[in-house]
């Protein structure tokens, strides 16, 4: 077998310099576009309001921002603040057939070292594709086994943030596969600090995001790792898995498509294991409108995670709502949609939603089981008071790479997340500089107008 970990960093580096064609330009363009739109409802509320506070008197110098309070200081703050942020409100980007969430920690870390080197928004894009080539790979290479056990965005995320930093940085395919090596030794993140109490799963994304700029600055300074420590028999795949890495999976395609053109949007708040339920529903309700009050029983039949982190009954707080099927499944059926009007505290005290909890069962399929994480299906069953039986068997996620969200919708989708923190012109002034190519904003002035200036 070939190393993985230099097949990776010297097409991670092959980025920095290949033309960029109009598509995958594009493509990088919608990731950036829904990195702001997790990453504003994140500065309004949660835990980032808090650590910005707590790390204020030691954030240092330096030009890049974190945006919950506009405060410049240290790449490594920066992106610690913005990962945490743009990974809270569950709406950041997939790529489906690693489980992982790459946007968060990537573009949080390529962003804050743009920012801090004055870095131009061509190699700012350049560095988010390469971070999102190596982090989806990789977490294709890991799975299924790492997912038992760890939060792959946590991990993986480490690996794509330090590949986009080593970018930035100049660094040859010899400094990026460094920065890989040293940051399979900073990434960590279990999955009880997904699946348990409290809210660390939001500071996974932001120590991703941090660890991966220490380890891209480090290689950048001439800092060396093993370069083995992907594949080896006591490498990070072994390690945190089965075995040392499905790499002939993880590596299929590798300079003829990118991951950042196949990646999925979320259409939901929720978590993406619960998406196939909720589109499930959806196409359900358009051949036979029904509503809360008409349901007597759903059964749901997924994969693995379906039932092992969404089949969740005990809702206390807005975070256990996105991540409980049975809520969510209650919040469609009452509201009509699982966006952000589905967690207000408002909402989660209604005793409608609550109602429809109790009957949503969730049980593993093993047929749709065998297809993931490549797909992510689901089975319906509908027991209607009026005794009619509704069947669905949903193949697929509105959002995902085979039913994509268009322009227009991903559009519409960073509309209403911005709007908890901008008004409409200021919306509409960061969506415009994001995807016509001008200058990244620095600063969201108290009133929210972006200030462009720097990457």
């Amino acid at each position: 077998m070939t190393n993985p970990l230099l097949e990776l960093a010297a097409a991670a580096a092959e980025w920095n310099r290949r033309p960029l064609s109009a598509d995958v330009e594009h493509d990088a363009r919608r990731a950036v576009l829904d990195w702001f739109a997790s990453l504003l409802p994140g500065c309004a509320e949660g835990p980032v309001v808090a650590l910005a506070r707590a790390l204020a008197p030691g954030r240092g110098a330096g030009a890049a921002v974190a945006y919950v309070d506009g405060g410049a200081g240290f790449s490594r703050h920066a992106a610690l603040l913005n990962g945490v942020a743009s990974h809270t409100a569950e709406f950041d980007d997939i790529y489906r057939d690693g489980g992982y969430h790459p946007g968060s920690p990537t573009i949080s870390a390529a962003l804050a070292v743009a920012q801090d080197i004055g870095a131009s928004n061509e190699a700012f894009l350049r560095a988010v594709i390469g971070g999102y080539e190596v982090g989806c790979r990789i977490a294709v290479a890991l799975q299924p086994s790492h997912y038992r056990n760890w939060h792959i965005t946590a991990t993986v995320g480490t690996l794509g943030a330090a590949t986009a930093v080593a970018m930035l940085k100049g660094g040859d395919a010899g400094v990026i596969g460094n920065a890989i090596a040293i940051a399979t030794s900073f990434a960590g993140g279990h999955q009880e600090n997904l699946q348990g109490q409290g809210v660390t799963k939001t500071l996974h994304s932001g120590h991703a995001a941090e660890a991966g700029v220490l380890a891209g600055l480090a290689a950048a300074a001439g800092v060396t790792g093993s370069l083995d420590s992907l594949h080896a028999p006591h490498g990070y795949a072994a390690a945190t898995g089965e075995d040392t890495g499905n790499w002939s999976a993880a590596l299929e395609g590798l300079g003829d498509w990118t991951p950042i053109s196949r990646m999925t949007f979320k259409n939901h708040g929720c978590c993406g294991h619960i998406f196939p339920t909720l589109d499930g529903l959806r196409a359900l309700q358009a051949k036979v409108p029904f509503s809360a009050a008409d349901i007597r029983r759903i059964d749901v039949r997924g994969y693995g995670p379906t039932r092992s982190i969404c089949d969740r009954m005990q809702v206390e707080s807005a975070r256990d709502a996105r991540f409980s099927l049975q809520y969510c499944v209650g919040a469609l059926l009452v509201l009509g949609g699982v966006r952000m009007a589905a967690f207000t505290p408002e909402a989660l005290a209604r005793l409608d939603i609550r109602a429809v909890m109790p009957l949503v069962h969730v049980a593993e399929d093993p047929e749709i089981a065998a297809a993931y994480p490549r797909r992510r299906m689901a089975r319906l069953r509908v027991e209607l008071m009026d005794g009619r039986v509704l069947e669905h068997f949903q193949e697929t996620r509105k959002g995902d790479p085979d039913d994509p969200l268009t322009d227009a919708e991903l559009a519409a989708k960073f509309d209403e997340l911005a709007a908890t923190l901008l008004d409409p012109d200021d919306t509409g002034r960061l969506k415009a500089c994001i995807l016509t190519g001008q200058k990244l904003p620095r600063h969201l002035t108290a009133a929210g107008a972006p200030r462009a200036a720097g990457s």
